[in-house]
């Protein structure tokens, strides 16, 4: 997932194109690793990203907007005094090295022109921007590194600037047929590692790409290559000098079968097969600005619903333990009928009893076998309290079980309505789902929002899925709309889908008064097993029914219904499957 030499460079080429003889007009820094250039071009004022991040180490141009803090940081003020103003002369990067150079032009407090340089050092944990002056000494960096830090190279102002310690690799550039003989001297390892190893600026992906083509899928160890391989390696070298040279490139992101962003290159990649998919771009920018805008939203969507998350497992685990203590309570009211009973005996028997027994035994007219029982007595009480209390501790034990039962029943629906919004909050991809389910939890009493949070969430689309046949799938993102989708907007002839007695999504099959194939209703069964807890089961059960069988729960929370009749079909949730079938939009 590392931005490499090689993309860099075409990167750099990209660049280079779009912004030389480009003016600084503002600089921001959004965060302690990120800097943002806002540039004036021929064609418009254009906004050039920089991070140092560890996990997201990159520079290229953006579209996103950048909160700002109310008070520059001190780097920031230091690159607004160099470089307000400056022309951006020149942009270089040795070898296929992860660094771009960026050459401003400009004037020093004298009045005499001046070159600084912008080093963005794109190396993943030893990443870091510096500007360097035009004697190459270095002003600062976002990122100092003291001798305490490193005993190899400092990063300080007023130290020389030098370049990070080459690699000893080959040139991607390099004739393919050298490149093989390194190659083939190398230790005995699996091809793609070799490649990566070797290869000047490879990054994983792109080594198990070449590695691929030329193996036609096959991952096989150096000393396992035919001549043929090799000549195929060759092959694959040499058509990658040509894209490199040429810059004729095929940015590409690759996506999971949820549509999360995985990795990224400048070729097209065919090594996952059909277990991903890709999204192609025009320019390395848009492809870098969506990878990590979408990767940063996905970041922060788990940051949002770390605390969320703790609170709704802590509500869930409350009504848990409250369920369990009543359900003990109500095993032990199953013994009312015995304090009954014994009371009736007592009762007929009262001319044996006297106060201080602490027992009695008596006929017992409920055996028919015509047995004897021994009834417990309290010796403190008269005979007939004795036979009182019995009556009352039936009487309260039958009270408790009726009362039980409700509250367990009340119970069982609570829990089954959190359950089902942890399920939605853990597969919500945006801050609208997120809001969606926040709402419902504060309407329902279980979270406070307060002041500018306490708006209306915005209206959400359900996700919509096309069958192999041609017929719409949707699929509820929260409990309103599961209870929208399933009792107002369907035909009573659609059929309704979930999983059974596992938390998830309603999934309505519209039918338009037909009788979908038996390939429609898998796939329908698929995609409810897919965005639920079971997500990812081997076999799960899945029950469908038509819509009007479909009731809302008396006394029910959002989107808990009941169904009678219905059918169970067992299927896997396979995502990859479900995520052929989505409609994007």
């Amino acid at each position: 997932m590392a931005l490499d030499g090689m993309m860099l460079s075409m990167l750099r080429r990209e660049l280079s194109g779009a912004l030389i003889g480009a003016r600084i007009d503002k600089i921001y820094q959004p965060s302690r690793e990120e800097l943002v250039f806002l540039l004036r071009t021929q064609d418009g004022n254009r906004r050039l990203l920089f991070s140092a991040q560890a996990s997201a180490a990159r520079a290229h141009l953006t579209r996103l907007a950048c909160e700002n803090p109310a008070q520059p940081p001190m780097f920031c003020m230091l690159l607004r005094k160099q470089l307000g103003g400056a022309k951006l002369a020149a942009i270089r990067q040795p070898g296929f090295e992860r660094v771009l150079l960026f050459d401003f032009d400009t004037v020093n407090e004298l009045g005499d022109p001046v070159t600084l340089t912008l080093a963005a050092e794109l190396m993943g944990r030893w990443s870091n921007l510096i500007l360097v002056g035009d004697g190459g000494r270095i002003i600062d960096a976002v990122r100092r590194v003291g001798a305490d830090r490193s005993s190899l190279r400092q990063i300080l102002p007023g130290l020389a600037y030098e370049l990070p310690p080459a690699q000893k690799r080959i040139s991607a550039a390099a004739p393919p047929w050298e490149t093989v003989g390194r190659l083939r001297e190398g230790r005995d390892l699996e091809l793609a590692s070799l490649l990566q190893s070797t290869l000047e600026g490879a990054s994983p992906i792109l080594a198990r790409e070449l590695a691929g083509r030329a193996l036609h899928g096959r991952q096989l160890m150096k000393s396992e290559l035919t001549e043929d391989d090799w000549n195929a390696l060759a092959g694959q070298l040499a058509e990658l000098a040509g894209i490199l040279a040429t810059g004729s490139i095929t940015p590409t992101m690759v996506l999971t079968p949820d549509d999360e962003p995985k990795d990224f290159s400048f070729l097209a990649i065919g090594q996952y097969g059909c277990t991903m998919h890709q999204r192609y771009f025009d320019t390395i920018s848009e492809l870098l600005d969506a990878f990590y805008g979408e990767r940063g939203e996905i970041d922060r969507m788990k940051q949002r619903t770390a605390d969320f998350s703790r609170t709704l497992r802590s509500r869930i685990e409350r009504v848990e333990r409250k369920l369990a203590a009543q359900r003990e309570e109500l095993l032990a009211c199953q013994n009312r009928d015995a304090l009954r009973k014994n009371g009736d005996l007592l009762s007929a028997n009262l001319w044996q009893l006297q106060k201080g027994m602490s027992s009695v035994t008596v006929a017992d007219f409920y055996d028919e076998a015509g047995g004897e029982i021994t009834v417990r007595l309290d010796p403190r009480l008269t005979p007939t309290q004795n036979v009182q209390h019995y009556y009352k501790e039936y009487r309260k034990a039958d009270t408790a079980e009726k009362m039980l039962r409700e509250l367990i029943g009340s119970g069982e629906r609570e829990l089954q309505f959190l359950e089902s919004e942890y399920d939605l909050m853990t597969r919500a991809r945006t801050q609208a789902e997120l809001a969606a389910i926040r709402a419902e939890l504060a309407d329902a009493g279980y979270l406070r929002i307060h002041g500018a949070r306490r708006q209306k969430p915005q209206k959400l689309a359900p996700l919509e899925y096309r069958s192999s046949d041609g017929y719409r799938i949707l699929s509820g993102r929260s409990n309103m709309q599961n209870e929208q989708l399933t009792l107002r907007e369907s035909e009573k002839h659609d059929i309704w889908f979930h999983t059974q007695k596992i938390p998830g999504s309603h999934v309505i099959l519209i039918t338009n008064g037909e009788e979908p194939p038996a390939r429609t209703y898998t796939e329908a069964a698929i995609i409810a097993a897919v965005n639920s807890q079971a997500k990812g089961g081997a076999r799960v059960a899945v029950d469908y029914t038509q819509i009007r069988f479909v009731k809302k729960m008396p006394g029910g929370k959002p989107g808990m219904v009941v169904y009678e009749p219905y059918h169970t079909a067992f299927v896997e949730a396979d995502s990859e499957a479900a995520g052929a079938l989505r409609v994007t939009k």
